[in-house]
């Protein structure tokens, strides 16, 4: 080859090497930048898990890597990386991302466990764990739910989760025993073949309780028994199937707030009972509460982000018509957040029979400075609720309130023959 012929490939080569540059410098806004999915998961890990309190790398390294939004409807996608649970049809839910994380995170599963999840739901925490263990044995007792998880797991490559349809309070005897289980629905006790399946030494999470009451525990088996801790006041969907044969209770009318003078004795340092999913709030004694010596204080300082505390209560539409709520509270310097519903308030969702928000309605709201105040509400509920969920706090609102003597009354419908006008 001739020096000027070298000098040309030198040339070609020099001029590809700058047109390769300017291509892959052109590109940050689709390969060299997170996608939207990327971007929103990163957000959701940093002000909704990490900020609570999750500490773990592995499981924090693991929240930002598996797709939320390959596990939900497609109508709910929009709602992916917020930190709420979803529908997935069949009266199941998505837990919430800060759930999912946490409960794992106690779990600590080991690169070599074996792990046993009880309810696959859409196999979210199942490719959480995935990712985290050697195997996972996942069981669901809704079909539909089941075969579309599975489906779901595969194509994400999650071909260390083993999915089956039935009902898991038996367990999965073929394999155990477990290194570690997790249940993400909720009986009244834990089923004894579970106890049976998890090794001595092995972990255990559950949340169990009444239909709207539970506490979510974390057990550890030592010469066969159990040892528990509680965590948390929590709210998940009922085990269905075996779990039920004992004549657990299902939707009712009551629609009655416990705990909403926050006086009750608490196994939860200063998170109240009855009350879930925390943020932002704490249990304080007052000279000057409007009942006993307690209240419940939120803070937030972060506009757009939620300070509350939530209680899920039975409110059966066939046949309350309306909830009365009756409160007492209190702020300073409560300013509104950049949303027009990011507000100091209480807020009650009403879900149907599906699990899927039916309606919303709202006492309040509050802002600027106010001394110990009685408020009052009057909320119509819709006829297929048969659950609410009560919020009450600084809902994306910033400063300082304080609520007591919270309560809620039902008011009975009419019956159906007398029922002119209707309602929804």
């Amino acid at each position: 080859m001739t020096r000027k012929s070298t000098h040309t490939v030198v040339a070609v080569l020099a001029a590809l090497s700058a047109i390769l540059v300017q291509v892959a410098s052109a590109q940050p806004a689709s390969a060299q930048r997170p996608d939207r999915w990327q971007r929103e998961r990163d957000k959701m890990v940093d002000e909704q898990i990490v900020a609570a309190g999750v500490k773990n790398a592995r499981v924090v390294e693991v929240m930002r890597a598996v797709p939320r939004h390959e596990f939900v409807t497609p109508d709910q996608r929009q709602y992916a990386y917020f930190d709420m649970c979803l529908p997935i049809g069949g009266g199941q839910t998505i837990s919430p991302p800060f759930m999912v994380a946490m409960m794992t995170e106690r779990l600590d599963p080991q690169p070599t466990d074996k792990v046993l999840e009880v309810g696959t739901g859409s196999g979210y925490q199942a490719a959480v764990l995935s990712k985290l263990a050697r195997d996972v044995y996942t069981v669901e007792i809704v079909e539909p739910l089941g075969r579309r998880s599975a489906t779901t797991l595969r194509r994400l490559g999650c071909y260390n989760v083993h999915p089956r349809i039935g009902d898991g309070y038996a367990g999965w005897p073929q394999y155990a025993p477990f290194d570690k289980i997790i249940v993400t629905c909720s009986p009244d006790n834990v089923p004894q073949p579970l106890i049976d399946q998890l090794k001595q030494g092995g972990r255990m999470i559950v949340p169990v309780g009444e239909r709207y009451q539970q506490t979510l525990y974390l057990f550890q088996k030592r010469d066969g028994k159990l040892v528990q801790e509680a965590l948390e006041p929590t709210l998940f969907v009922p085990m269905t199937g075996t779990a039920l044969d004992g004549g657990r209770r299902g939707p009712f009318a009551g629609g009655v707030l416990v705990n909403g003078d926050f006086e009750e004795p608490s196994r939860f340092a200063d998170r109240p009972e009855a009350w879930h999913y925390l943020r932002q709030a704490k249990v304080e004694s007052l000279d000057n509460a409007p009942s006993g010596k307690k209240c419940l204080t939120i803070t937030n300082s972060v506009p757009g982000r939620h300070g509350q505390a939530l209680q899920g209560i039975g409110v059966d539409g066939r046949q309350v018509a309306r909830l009365d709520i009756d409160l007492w509270v209190r702020t300073a310097n409560v300013k509104a957040g950049p949303a027009v519903e990011h507000q100091a308030m209480v807020l009650v969702t009403f879900f149907n029979d599906e699990q899927s928000p039916i309606g919303q309605a709202v006492v309040g709201p509050w802002s600027g400075n106010l001394s110990w105040r009685r408020q009052q509400g009057q909320l119509n509920v819709p006829r297929s609720a048969r659950l609410a969920v009560v919020a009450i706090g600084l809902l994306g609102a910033t400063g300082e309130i304080s609520f007591d003597d919270v309560r809620s009354t039902a008011v009975a419908a009419l019956p159906a023959h007398n029922t002119s006008g209707g309602r929804e």
